[in-house]
Protein backbone atom coordinates (compact mmCIF):
# COMPACT_ATOMS: atom_id res chain seq x y z
CA UNK A 1 0.00 0.00 0.00
CA UNK A 2 0.95 3.53 -0.99
CA UNK A 3 1.42 6.39 1.46
CA UNK A 4 -1.04 8.29 -0.49
CA UNK A 5 -3.63 5.46 0.10
CA UNK A 6 -2.65 5.83 4.23
CA UNK A 7 -3.16 9.71 4.47
CA UNK A 8 -5.96 9.63 2.21
CA UNK A 9 -7.90 6.51 4.57
CA UNK A 10 -6.33 9.15 7.24
CA UNK A 11 -8.47 12.44 6.15
CA UNK A 12 -11.13 9.77 5.88
CA UNK A 13 -11.98 8.54 8.74
CA UNK A 14 -12.49 11.31 11.82
CA UNK A 15 -10.74 10.76 14.84
CA UNK A 16 -9.55 8.10 16.44
CA UNK A 17 -9.25 5.87 13.22
CA UNK A 18 -7.48 8.87 11.33
CA UNK A 19 -4.49 9.50 14.00
CA UNK A 20 -4.16 6.03 14.48
CA UNK A 21 -3.16 5.31 10.67
CA UNK A 22 -1.06 8.89 10.73
CA UNK A 23 0.66 7.88 14.11
CA UNK A 24 1.30 4.27 12.36
CA UNK A 25 2.66 5.39 9.52
CA UNK A 26 5.12 7.63 11.17
CA UNK A 27 6.04 4.78 13.61
CA UNK A 28 6.57 2.78 10.42
CA UNK A 29 8.43 5.23 8.78
CA UNK A 30 10.23 6.22 11.62
CA UNK A 31 10.80 3.57 13.59
CA UNK A 32 10.24 0.32 12.32
CA UNK A 33 13.47 -1.40 12.24
CA UNK A 34 13.60 -0.65 16.15
CA UNK A 35 12.11 -2.19 19.69
CA UNK A 36 8.68 -1.65 20.28
CA UNK A 37 9.79 0.70 23.03
CA UNK A 38 11.77 2.42 20.64
CA UNK A 39 8.94 2.52 18.47
CA UNK A 40 6.39 3.97 21.56
CA UNK A 41 8.75 6.50 22.28
CA UNK A 42 8.77 7.82 18.63
CA UNK A 43 4.78 7.69 19.21
CA UNK A 44 5.20 9.46 22.51
CA UNK A 45 7.02 12.39 20.87
CA UNK A 46 4.27 12.89 18.53
CA UNK A 47 1.36 12.40 21.12
CA UNK A 48 3.05 15.43 23.40
CA UNK A 49 3.02 17.39 20.54
CA UNK A 50 0.05 17.74 19.50
CA UNK A 51 -0.59 18.21 23.19
CA UNK A 52 1.74 21.24 22.92
CA UNK A 53 -0.73 22.67 19.86
CA UNK A 54 2.46 24.12 18.77
CA UNK A 55 2.34 22.10 15.23
CA UNK A 56 -1.53 21.56 14.91
CA UNK A 57 -4.80 20.88 16.53
CA UNK A 58 -5.08 16.98 15.71
CA UNK A 59 -2.29 13.96 15.62
CA UNK A 60 -2.55 13.98 11.73
CA UNK A 61 -1.78 17.63 11.10
CA UNK A 62 1.02 17.38 13.86
CA UNK A 63 2.38 14.58 12.32
CA UNK A 64 2.29 15.89 8.75
CA UNK A 65 3.38 19.23 9.23
CA UNK A 66 6.44 20.08 7.24
CA UNK A 67 9.18 18.97 7.92
CA UNK A 68 8.37 17.80 11.18
CA UNK A 69 7.92 14.02 11.06
CA UNK A 70 8.47 11.30 7.82
CA UNK A 71 4.95 11.71 7.07
CA UNK A 72 5.72 15.27 5.34
CA UNK A 73 9.33 13.96 3.86
CA UNK A 74 8.75 10.64 2.20
CA UNK A 75 7.31 10.77 -1.23
CA UNK A 76 3.55 9.75 -1.65
CA UNK A 77 4.43 7.28 -3.59
CA UNK A 78 6.30 5.49 -0.59
CA UNK A 79 4.75 1.54 -0.44
CA UNK A 80 4.26 0.17 2.87
CA UNK A 81 5.91 -3.21 1.82
CA UNK A 82 6.79 -4.96 4.74
CA UNK A 83 3.70 -5.95 6.15
CA UNK A 84 4.69 -7.46 9.74
CA UNK A 85 6.59 -4.34 10.20
CA UNK A 86 3.08 -2.59 9.16
CA UNK A 87 1.25 -4.83 11.80
CA UNK A 88 3.36 -4.00 14.73
CA UNK A 89 3.44 -0.03 13.76
CA UNK A 90 -0.58 -0.02 13.84
CA UNK A 91 -0.40 -2.43 16.94
CA UNK A 92 1.87 0.26 18.27
CA UNK A 93 -0.31 2.96 17.63
CA UNK A 94 -3.46 1.77 19.36
CA UNK A 95 -1.46 1.19 22.42
CA UNK A 96 -0.06 4.55 22.63
CA UNK A 97 -3.03 6.46 21.77
CA UNK A 98 -5.03 4.40 24.54
CA UNK A 99 -2.03 4.92 27.04
CA UNK A 100 -2.69 8.70 26.30
CA UNK A 101 -5.88 8.53 27.25
CA UNK A 102 -5.05 8.24 31.21
CA UNK A 103 -4.60 10.90 33.11
CA UNK A 104 -1.04 12.40 32.40
CA UNK A 105 0.10 11.36 36.09
CA UNK A 106 -1.08 7.91 35.35
CA UNK A 107 0.30 7.90 32.25
CA UNK A 108 4.03 5.94 31.13
CA UNK A 109 5.98 7.30 29.81
CA UNK A 110 9.57 6.61 28.14
CA UNK A 111 10.74 9.84 26.91
CA UNK A 112 9.32 12.26 29.72
CA UNK A 113 9.47 16.00 28.57
CA UNK A 114 10.86 15.07 24.91
CA UNK A 115 9.33 16.52 22.10
CA UNK A 116 11.88 16.25 19.17
CA UNK A 117 14.15 13.00 18.45
CA UNK A 118 16.56 12.39 15.57
CA UNK A 119 18.12 9.51 14.24
CA UNK A 120 21.47 8.79 16.24
CA UNK A 121 23.27 7.95 12.73
CA UNK A 122 22.39 10.96 11.08
CA UNK A 123 24.05 14.68 11.79
CA UNK A 124 23.15 16.35 14.79
CA UNK A 125 20.40 18.90 13.76
CA UNK A 126 21.26 22.70 15.29
CA UNK A 127 17.85 22.82 18.04
CA UNK A 128 19.74 19.00 20.05
CA UNK A 129 21.61 21.48 22.71
CA UNK A 130 23.07 19.19 24.74
CA UNK A 131 22.94 15.64 25.67
CA UNK A 132 19.80 13.66 25.22
CA UNK A 133 16.70 13.00 27.45
CA UNK A 134 17.16 9.32 26.31
CA UNK A 135 18.69 7.37 23.89
CA UNK A 136 16.64 4.61 23.15
CA UNK A 137 17.77 2.21 20.37
CA UNK A 138 18.92 4.63 17.19
CA UNK A 139 17.28 7.57 18.31
CA UNK A 140 18.11 10.19 20.42
CA UNK A 141 15.05 12.03 22.07
CA UNK A 142 15.19 15.93 23.56
CA UNK A 143 13.18 18.41 24.86
CA UNK A 144 13.75 21.75 22.28
CA UNK A 145 13.04 24.93 23.46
Amino acid sequence: MKLAWILWLASTFHNPTGDRACLAATVYLEARGESVTGQMAVAEVGLRRRDGGQWGTSLCKVLRARGQFALSTTSKNYVFDDLDAWNQAWFVAGVALDLWKLPAQWRPTLVPNADHFYASNSLSPGWAKGPPLAVIGDHSFYHAE
